[in-house]
């Protein structure tokens, strides 16, 4: 039995049509936990077991770990909370059910850097590399998919790139460092969760094939999209301004201002790109195929 968390977010839902596809020659069931079940197809419905509520609940997590092998592990980033809370106070009651149901493997979502020296300063990713350790001291086997930022943020930009042309960040714009697609992710979790022969605790980067600057990001639009895209460089306390004026819980808004920071200072840098780190997907056949159908829309 494998457990998938967040079935339908942006790895999830290129997750499961993996593991269904090869669950049954291999005599797989699967189970998921989501919030809204009407949210997944119907044909995944009728071929999956479903638990309803929120994987950081007590009872549901303690429901959905009974009988299981493995779990794939994703926290829902809550603009709401606190980064400890958002990442180890969510995951608390998993760890405890992991541990009263003797589930054996764990794949995880987490964030590239562990080793770098900014790594306790990292926000986010230093809650994330928290919850991480929480997972590990249950005595699971775990993998922690080790990810840079995604190509999929920069849907966030479309109407600023449809409108004006123009993307934003706060990281310097020859600042090159790996970039992967939310699928790529998905596929490496899949062959984690499919064979258990491994044991342990271990960093999975997964890097993307090649570094990007954001002055490469815009170059590569312009001629996937057909049309001038530039990056403009935002300080990043108007980031924290405008965030914390949305209502954004102001310790999530540090959180990510410092990851922002520690990713200008190199926090993805330093990890080698191999065979096994490398993932396939480029930026310009994601731009093809997401990017520019969500402008032209």
């Amino acid at each position: 039995m494998i457990v998938i968390t967040a079935p339908t977010g942006n790895i999830g839902r290129h997750l499961l049509p993996l593991l269904l596809e090869a669950a049954p020659a291999r005599g797989e069931e699967l189970r998921v936990i989501t919030r809204d079940p009407a949210r997944l197809p119907d044909a995944v419905r009728e071929r999956v077991e479903v638990i309803t509520g929120s994987h950081g609940d007590t009872e549901v997590v303690d429901r959905a770990f009974e009988g299981a092998d493995a779990v794939f592990w994703l926290v829902p980033p809550d603009s709401s909370l606190t980064p400890v809370d958002g990442w180890t106070g969510f995951t608390r009651p998993a760890a405890k059910a992991l541990t009263a149901h003797g589930v054996g493997h764990v794949v995880g979502v987490s964030a590239l850097g562990r080793d770098n020296p900014v790594a306790d300063r990292a926000g986010l990713v230093t809650a994330s590399h928290a919850m991480d350790d929480l997972i590990a001291e249950t005595g699971v086997a775990y993998r922690a998919l080790a990810n840079p930022s995604f190509f999929e943020n920069l849907l966030e930009e479309v109407d600023s790139i449809r409108e004006k042309g123009v993307f934003v960040d706060v990281v310097a714009a020859d600042r090159k460092a790996p970039l992967v697609a939310v699928a790529d992710i998905a596929a490496v979790a899949a062959r984690l969760l499919l064979d258990r022969s491994w044991t342990g605790v271990e960093d999975v980067p997964v890097l993307g094939p090649e570094d990007l600057s954001p002055n490469d990001l815009a170059r590569i639009m312009t001629e996937q999209l057909g049309r001038p895209v530039r990056y403009e460089r935002e300080p990043i306390e108007d980031m924290r301004t405008t965030l914390i004026g949305y209502g954004l819980n102001e310790e999530f808004v540090q959180g990510i201002a410092d990851m922002k920071q520690a990713k200008d200072d190199g926090l993805d840098a330093g990890v080698t790109r191999t065979a096994d780190t490398a993932s396939p997907t480029t930026f310009e056949q994601w731009c093809a195929e997401t990017l520019k159908p969500a402008v032209l829309s």
